[in-house]
């Protein structure tokens, strides 16, 4: 099996927190991960568990609730989640990218001090309603909508594909919403919708793929009333700010994606190692062993390019387009690993007992989440001046 922690690459403290979160997805997450796949359920006791070690406040201050890290620290332990389990993963990823970080940014005093210490303790979740059945990458096509009356904002409209939205734990959902016009474009604003605000309802969850332990759920709002003091950050510049959100997401998926790349290339190794054909171990075969070794490459690159882009994004670099790059390399490393995994495996890698198969399904998401590949291609070429 690797382990790039024995490198001596990471200071000692990220290597600390990398080796328990790994004790942690091998003891704790692994031997009920094929059930609550199986079963489509959510694993709060996993949650719980990720709570008590402070995952969920990673990357918050200490005055928040948080652990006073930084966001690489959080990459760390999603790479480290993401090679046992892609549900868990996304789980601590979005409810800390997605439903903590919109409002320790772009949040006033009073936001900040009532949600998040319930967010960064993860007694809580939040997720972030952005797309809807006509848009996501488009802002354009936002139908969602949030009028004035008297103090309060009125909120018409669907959004799909949220996660961390209808758990028992989840206590607040942030909505883009049409707000007005200006010169001639919609005004996209951002604001808090506590979860047992009438008239917003959690439909009915997804029969999905992948990520069959993760909550994912649409959404619909109908003549839901919250005060104008729900508004998250400056009014229009909803769109805008989640933008920033996303891009400091991207690294995070790219490490989460590396894991499950990882993830595959140990699986590959011990199957390898164990499985017997023509009288000796199948990686005695090259055509297997080069396989394997091509897996263990695009794990390596993917995460040289999150541990880049993460690094500049702590110095205060621009890192958008090393964000993107990330994101992509990792995502297509997570796929492709999965595949070659799956045929290493040959007819057990069709089982779903076999870790490699979820990895299968889950994989393909990575890919489209948080800004499609072809997305990705586009920022890239842009930040290049094309």
């Amino acid at each position: 099996m690797t382990d790039y922690l024995s490198t001596g690459s990471l200071p000692e403290e990220y290597r600390q927190l990398a080796l328990t979160v790994r004790d942690f997805a091998n003891q704790v997450v692994a031997p009920v991960s094929a059930e609550h796949d199986a079963e489509h359920s959510f694993p709060y006791e996993v949650v719980a568990g990720m709570a008590e070690m402070g995952l969920f406040g990673l990357p918050f201050p200490e005055e928040f609730g948080g652990m006073g890290g930084d966001y690489f620290a959080l990459c760390l332990a999603l790479e480290e989640l993401g090679k046992i389990d892609q549900s868990v993963a996304i789980t601590l990823e979005a409810g800390v990218s997605l439903g903590a970080m919109p409002i320790y940014r772009f949040g006033n005093d009073k936001q900040r001090t009532e949600w998040l210490p319930q967010l960064t303790s993860g007694q809580a979740l939040a997720g972030f309603g952005l797309t809807e059945p006509d848009a996501g990458s488009d802002a354009g096509g936002t139908r969602t909508t949030a009028v004035q009356d008297g103090e309060s904002w009125v909120i018409n409209g669907s959004k799909q594909f949220i996660t961390n939205s209808g758990t028992d734990i989840t206590r607040l959902v942030t909505v883009t919403a049409v707000t007005g016009q200006t010169g001639g474009k919609k005004e996209i604003s951002t604001i808090l919708v506590p979860a047992n605000t009438p008239g917003f309802v959690a439909e009915p969850a997804y029969n999905k793929v992948g990520w069959n332990a993760s909550d994912t759920h649409p959404l619909s709002f109908t003549d839901v009333r919250v005060p104008q003091e729900n508004l998250l950050g400056e009014r229009g510049r909803g769109y805008a700010n989640f933008l920033r959100i996303l891009d400091e997401g991207r690294i995070a998926i790219a490490a989460l994606a590396v894991g499950a790349a990882q993830g595959c290339v140990d699986e590959s190794v011990r199957y390898a190692n164990e499985r017997q054909a023509f009288g000796q171990a199948i990686g005695r075969n090259q055509a297997i062993a080069f396989k394997i070794a091509r897996m263990e490459a695009r794990a390596h690159v993917a995460r040289t390019a999150y541990y880049d882009a993460a690094a500049m994004m702590l110095a205060g670099k621009p890192f958008k387009k090393a964000a993107s790059i990330a994101k992509m390399v990792a995502s297509e490393a997570a796929m492709d690993n999965a595949r070659d995994a799956t045929q290493i495996f040959g007819g057990n890698g069709f089982m779903n007992e076999y870790p490699v198969s979820r990895h299968y399904r889950d994989s393909k998401i990575l890919e489209i989440g948080e800004g499609t590949t072809e997305v990705q291609l586009m920022l890239i070429a842009r930040e290049l001046g094309l």
